[in-house]
């Protein structure tokens, strides 16, 4: 007798080993990956997710005594569904995709920003520029509508060229 067979850790045996995520497991586990990097944390929250990845099902156990307390502040569905995602492992290395994805698409649009502004901070006059340093730039009316499209078409174009999911 072994020591699994008494303590069975991790997923049931009726369940699969490889089993797909669904559609709303992946918008959790986007929302979750787009959040990290609005919060600009991407490269905190690989490193973290990497280096506990061996104890995820120790984690959503902890995840269960902390429901009562985490009830009012989140949606009790959507952690439900994360807690159980975070009982197969896989789902940890799903997560570090998306992260690593939207992090892309996000380093691509700073890049496009800078690039923007670069090119019309060289059309100023050197008041103006200095007005911009001193106070911080900000995009000029006329050319928000235009800059936001660019933004937007870089992130429809990451999007075509590759997929994490696929």
């Amino acid at each position: 007798m072994s020591f699994r067979s008494v303590f069975p850790l991790g997923q049931p045996k009726d369940e699969k080993k490889g089993s797909e995520l669904t559609d709303y497991e992946k918008a959790i586990l986007d929302k979750l990956a787009k959040k990290v990097i609005h919060w600009k944390m991407a490269i905190p929250a690989i490193i973290a997710l990497e280096s506990v990845k061996p104890l995820n099902y120790i984690g959503s156990q902890t995840m269960v005594f902390f429901e009562p307390i985490v009830q009012s502040i989140f949606n009790i569905t959507d952690y439900d569904t994360f807690r159980q995602m975070m009982e197969r492992r896989e789902t940890i290395e799903d997560l570090l995709k998306r992260i690593e994805y939207f992090d892309a698409i996000a380093i691509r649009k700073e890049k496009l920003f800078k690039k923007l502004k670069r090119e019309y901070m060289k059309k100023q006059t050197f008041g103006f520029k200095l007005k911009s340093a001193i106070l911080g730039f900000r995009v000029p009316s006329h050319l928000e509508e235009e800059w936001k499209a660019k933004l937007a078409a870089t992130e429809k174009e990451e999007e075509n060229q590759s997929s994490p999911s696929q």
